[in-house]
């Protein structure tokens, strides 16, 4: 499980007009209509074709739970693309991106300094600047560690100096111990 890059697909999710399909037959029959065939949908599952066929014929109707999740989490990657792809660019170019986290964060500071490292809950709006940058990165496949680089770099920014208004010679913001991570578009 990647945190970010989960984080990231649900603030999406959440534009959704339409729910996407609950049940393994519905699911089953939208990856094979999407991917052009059961073989494809076999594969990308890690169950045999004949299972496939099973679930889209209506024969089986309760996957276990490891299937029941790769089959949830593969029909919502695929769901509404033109709506997940809007709902980015917007994000992009003028709503930037809500971040809701209780992690340690800060720098290296005196002792006793408000900015010392500690457990902190943030709420902050980061510019479309660093949605775009996390979008695209995303795309391209980062990792979770790139991935909370620009999270922390963008809280550096936006937090910690105030668009450049305070802490100036900020080098780096630590952003560890990740208790909840939450993006909203």
């Amino acid at each position: 499980m990647t945190l970010f890059g989960d984080g990231l697909d649900a603030a999406v999710q959440k534009a959704f007009t339409r729910p996407a399909p609950k049940t393994a037959g519905p699911q089953m029959r939208y990856l094979v209509k999407q991917l052009k065939g059961t073989r494809a949908v076999a594969d990308l599952l890690g169950i045999s074709q004949r299972q496939v066929e099973r679930y889209v014929a209506g024969k089986a109707k309760n996957p276990r739970v490891g299937l029941a999740v790769r089959l949830d989490r593969e029909v919502k990657k695929r769901w509404q693309p033109q709506i997940r792809a809007k709902a980015r660019e917007e994000a992009a170019s003028t709503g930037g991106i809500v971040i809701d986290t209780r992690a340690r964060m800060g720098y290296d500071a005196p002792i006793g300094s408000t900015d010392e490292s500690r457990i902190r809950h943030l709420t902050v709006a980061l510019p479309p600047q660093y949605a775009a940058r996390l979008f695209n990165a995303q795309e391209a496949g980062a990792s979770d560690r790139e991935l909370k680089e620009i999270a922390a770099e963008a809280l550096k920014d936006v937090y910690f100096q105030d668009g450049g208004r305070r802490a100036g010679s900020l080098e780096e913001v630590r952003f560890t111990d990740i208790e909840h991570l939450e993006f909203d578009l």
